[in-house]
C-alpha cells in the first residue's frame, strides 16, 4: 500500500472550521440538555405530579435510550450518509424538545424524553465522524478534537446558569425550549458547510442485530441503577443478566456475518481498544467522583443547585484550557506520555481527596477538581483523535459510536457502581449514630442517604437535625473519601496501561494514528475522490455541495 506523505494530506480551510462550528451547535445543547432538568425537575415535579417512579424515568429514559440506540444509528450514519442523520436527529431533537416543554402530563414527559434519547443517539456519533472527514491533517484534526471537548464542556459550565435564570423567570418547559434555535440553526447551515459522506459499499442493515444492540445496552444499564439505588432483587438482577447474554449473542453474530453492525475487528487495533478502555475507566471515575463531589457541595456545605454548578465551573474552565492546548503539544510529546501523565495526577489529586472532611474548605476540592480537569483532557482530545484517526474512513461513525458509549456507559457505570461503594460506607457509618428518640420510619429514611437525613432534618428542631446532621455528614464525606481512593487506584491503573500499550504511538503528524502511514495499518486521513483512492479508501463514497 502507498503512503501519503505530509505534505500531501490537504490542509483544513475557511470552510471546514466553519463546519466545525455548525458541528459544535448538537454539542453544546446536549451538554446543557444533561443539567437543565435536574435543576427544572422541582417546578416541573409541582406541575405535572409524578409519582417517584415516573420522576425516576423521567430522569433516567433519556440515558437509556440514547445508550442503546449509539451502536445502531452511529453505524446508519455510516450506511445512509453522515451528515443526513445528523440533520434529521437535528430535526428530531427539536421536535422532541417541544414536546417535553409542553408535556400535559408525566407520561408524555416521558414519551418526549424518550425521543431526545434516540435523536441524541445520532448526534453524536455522527458530530464525531464528520470532524475526521473534515479535517485529513492529524494536527488540526487533533484541535478540533479539542474544541468540540471544549465546546460540550462549555456547555457544562454555563447549562446550569442558563436554567436557573429560565427557572427564576419562566415555567419549567422553557429549559427544553433552549434547543429549538440552536438546532434550527443547525438544519440551516449545516447543508452549506457540511459535506456528506457515507460509505459506498454498506452491506445490509442485519434487524437481528440491531434488536441485540438494544438488548445489550438497556437492561444492563437498567439493572445497575436499580441495584445502586435499591439494593439486591430479582428484575434488575435478571436485567443484568439478559443484557450480558445478549452482549455475548451480539458479538457472536457480529463475527459471523458479512455485514456487521458493529466491526468489532476494530478493537485488534491496539490504539482504539486502549483508549476506549481507558476512557471507560476515566468515565467510571468521574461519574462517581463528581456524584459525590455535587451532593458534598449542596448536602454536606449547604450550597445551592447554581452555587455547586459555580463551584465546579473552575474546573470546567480548565478542562478547556486543556482541551484546547494540549493538542498543540501533542505534536513534540508523544500522546502516552500526555495522557499517562494527565492520568497519573488525576490519582494524585483523588488521593488528597481523602483527606476531606465534612468541616473541611470546599476550595480543597474546587482547587482539586480544577487540576483533575486539565489532567483529564488528553484523554478526551487526544483519545478520541486515536480512536476515530486510526478507524478505516468508512467505520468512522461506528468508531465514533463506540467511544460515545465508552463515555455513556462509563458515566452510568460509575454513579452506580462507586455510588454504591460510597452509600455502603455512608449506611455502614452512619447506623450506629442514628439519634435513638427519631421516628423508626424517618431513622430508616436518615440510614438510606444523606438526601433522606437532609429532608428529615427539615422537619426537626433544631436540637435534633444538628445530632442527626453531624453524624450524616460526616459519614458521606466518608464515603467520599472512599470512591476518591478506589479512583485513584483506578487511574493509577490507566496510566500504567497507556504508558506501556501506546509507548510507540508516535506525535501527532508523524505517522501515528489518523496520520499518514498509521500503526497497524491503520490508514489515515479521510476519504479521497475515487480517482485517487487506495483499495481501502475506495469502500468510502464522498458527496460533496
Amino acid at each position: 500500500m502507498s503512503t501519503v506523505t505530509a505534505s500531501e494530506i490537504p490542509q483544513a480551510g475557511r470552510r471546514e472550521w466553519l463546519g466545525l462550528a455548525a458541528l459544535a451547535l448538537p454539542t453544546f445543547i446536549v451538554a446543557i440538555d444533561i443539567f437543565v432538568l435536574l435543576l427544572a425537575l422541582p417546578a416541573l415535579s409541582a406541575d405535572l405530579g409524578p409519582d417517584s417512579n415516573q420522576q425516576l424515568w423521567i430522569l433516567d429514559i433519556y440515558g437509556f435510550i440514547l445508550a442503546g440506540f449509539t451502536v445502531t444509528l452511529g453505524t446508519l450514519g455510516d450506511r445512509i450518509g453522515r451528515r443526513r442523520l445528523l440533520l434529521m436527529g437535528a430535526a428530531a431533537f427539536g421536535l422532541a424538545s417541544l414536546l417535553c416543554a409542553y408535556a400535559p402530563n408525566a407520561e408524555t414527559l416521558i414519551l418526549g424524553r424518550a425521543l431526545l434519547g434516540v435523536a441524541g443517539a445520532s448526534l453524536m456519533p455522527s458530530t464525531l465522524a464528520l470532524i475526521t472527514n473534515l479535517f485529513q491533517d492529524p494536527k488540526q484534526r487533533a484541535m478540533a478534537f479539542g474544541m468540540w471537548g471544549g465546546t460540550f464542556t462549555l456547555g457544562m459550565i454555563i447549562g446550569p446558569i442558563i436554567g436557573g435564570v429560565l427557572l427564576e423567570n419562566f415555567w419549567w418547559g422553557s429549559v427544553f425550549l433552549l434547543a429549538l434555535p440552536i438546532m434550527f440553526g443547525l438544519l440551516i447551515v449545516g447543508p452549506k458547510l457540511l459535506p456528506e459522506y457515507k460509505n459506498g459499499q454498506p452491506g445490509r442493515l442485519d434487524p437481528l442485530s440491531v434488536v441485540l444492540s438494544l438488548a445489550m445496552w438497556l437492561p444492563v444499564i437498567y439493572g445497575i441503577k436499580e441495584l445502586a439505588r435499591n439494593g439486591w432483587d430479582v428484575v434488575p438482577v435478571l436485567a443484568v443478566v439478559l443484557g450480558l447474554t445478549s452482549a455475548y449473542l451480539f458479538g457472536r453474530r457480529q463475527n459471523r456475518i458479512p455485514d456487521p453492525l458493529l466491526d468489532l475487528s476494530l478493537f485488534k487495533n491496539r490504539s482504539i481498544s486502549t483508549t476506549l478502555i481507558s476512557q471507560l475507566a476515566y468515565s467510571v471515575v468521574g461519574g462517581g467522583v463528581m456524584l459525590f463531589m455535587m451532593l458534598y457541595f449542596q448536602l454536606v456545605k449547604g450550597l445551592s443547585t447554581v452555587e455547586a454548578a459555580f463551584a465546579m465551573a473552575p474546573g470546567m474552565v480548565a478542562a478547556i484550557v486543556g482541551f484546547t492546548t494540549l493538542p498543540r503539544l501533542a505534536t513534540k510529546i508523544r500522546p502516552a506520555i500526555l495522557i499517562s501523565a494527565g492520568m497519573a495526577g488525576i490519582s494524585v489529586v483523588l488521593l488528597g481527596f481523602t483527606q476531606v472532611g465534612a468541616e473541611s474548605s470546599t476550595a480543597m476540592l474546587i482547587v482539586g477538581f480544577v487540576v483533575l480537569s486539565f489532567c483529564g483532557s488528553p484523554l478526551v482530545s487526544l483519545g478520541m483523535n486515536l480512536v476515530l484517526g486510526s478507524a478505516p474512513p468508512e467505520k468512522a461513525g461506528s468508531a465514533g459510536s463506540m467511544a460515545q458509549m465508552s463515555n455513556e456507559f462509563g458515566g452510568t457505570l460509575g454513579s452506580a457502581l462507586l455510588g454504591t461503594i460510597g452509600y455502603a460506607v455512608y449506611r455502614s457509618q452512619v447506623a450506629d449514630s442514628i439519634p435513638s428518640d427519631l421516628p423508626a420510619e424517618a431513622a430508616a429514611t436518615a440510614e438510606d442517604s444523606i438526601a433522606g437525613a437532609s429532608a428529615v432534618a427539615s422537619s426537626l428542631p433544631d436540637q435534633l437535625a444538628a445530632a442527626l446532621l453531624g453524624p450524616a455528614r460526616e459519614a458521606f464525606t466518608t464515603g467520599l473519601n472512599t470512591v476518591a481512593g478506589v479512583g485513584a487506584v483506578l487511574m493509577a491503573a490507566v496510566a500504567v496501561l497507556i504508558a506501556v500499550t501506546l509507548r510507540d504511538v508516535p506525535t501527532i503528524g508523524s505517522g501515528g494514528p489518523g496520520g499518514p502511514g498509521g500503526p497497524e495499518g491503520a490508514p489515515g486521513g479521510d476519504p479521497t475522490p475515487e480517482s485517487d483512492a487506495t483499495p481501502e479508501t475506495a469502500k468510502l463514497e464522498e458527496i460533496r455541495d
